[in-house]
């Protein structure tokens, strides 16, 4: 009976252990990222799984779920130009790196935060596992958190058109971190902001002639993974 007693101690821990590394280490870790020696391409803003991707149209999403069209401010929170594009929504795990990246070159033109007063969870237990553990990906388009829940929204001006970039946080989540600044210039795949633990990105292009590279499911690297061509 001893020697069980110590050996459960010692699993106890180590998993104490593995889950401080994974939360205060791992979780934390800040990969360098060299962002694709190509012109004309819009990068992934942050590590995921792609969990929807959306034509714009006139500022407007058609959502299968509500059988409706949204307005686009209700995601971006930010007034926008009316236009053409796509939305293509990621979600972060908790094991996925999460830095947030510039997906193009261009001017900082917007910067918005909007504070909830309760954030909604994005994912039940079934699909938390699924998507963080078992890698299948769950459509998260329109659901409440997605219009509801605290977020920061960066407005960059390319040199060919506009990108939005919308950090959603999760009911876990405990801030969101901005690192840039209204009329700074960045760069293609410079970090822009941080989001502690599990959250989602919505990549907003106005650019309606895009050839997408990624698909529902596929998993991306901020900085690193080609969104789309133009």
């Amino acid at each position: 009976m001893g020697v069980v007693i110590i050996v459960l101690v010692f699993i106890v821990i180590d998993l104490v252990v593995l889950y401080v590394f994974l939360r205060m280490v791992w979780f934390y870790r800040d990969p360098k990222r060299a962002p694709p020696k190509k012109e004309g391409v819009v990068v992934s803003p942050a590590d995921g799984q792609v969990v929807y991707i959306k034509k714009i149209e006139k500022n407007r999403i058609f959502s299968e779920k509500l059988g409706t069209t949204i307005d686009l401010k209700e995601i971006s929170k930010l007034p926008v130009e009316n236009g053409q594009g796509w939305i293509v929504g990621i979600y972060m795990s908790p094991l996925d790196v999460h830095f947030n990246y510039a997906p193009v070159s261009g001017k900082v033109e917007g910067i918005t935060y909007t504070k909830a007063k309760v954030n909604l969870p994005m994912v039940d237990l079934l699909e938390y596992v699924s998507l963080a553990y078992l890698r299948r990906t769950v459509d998260n388009f329109s659901k409440r958190f997605h219009f509801e829940n605290e977020r920061n929204t960066i407005l960059i001006r390319g040199k060919d058109f506009p990108v939005v970039v919308v950090e959603i946080a999760d009911k876990f989540v405990n801030k969101i971190k901005c690192f840039v600044k209204e009329g700074q210039s960045l760069n293609i795949a410079d970090k822009i902001g941080f989001i502690d633990r599990g959250s989602q990105v919505d990549l907003i292009v106005f650019q309606e002639n895009l050839d997408l590279k990624v698909s529902f499911g596929d998993q991306v690297y901020g900085g690193k993974t080609i969104i789309a061509e133009y």
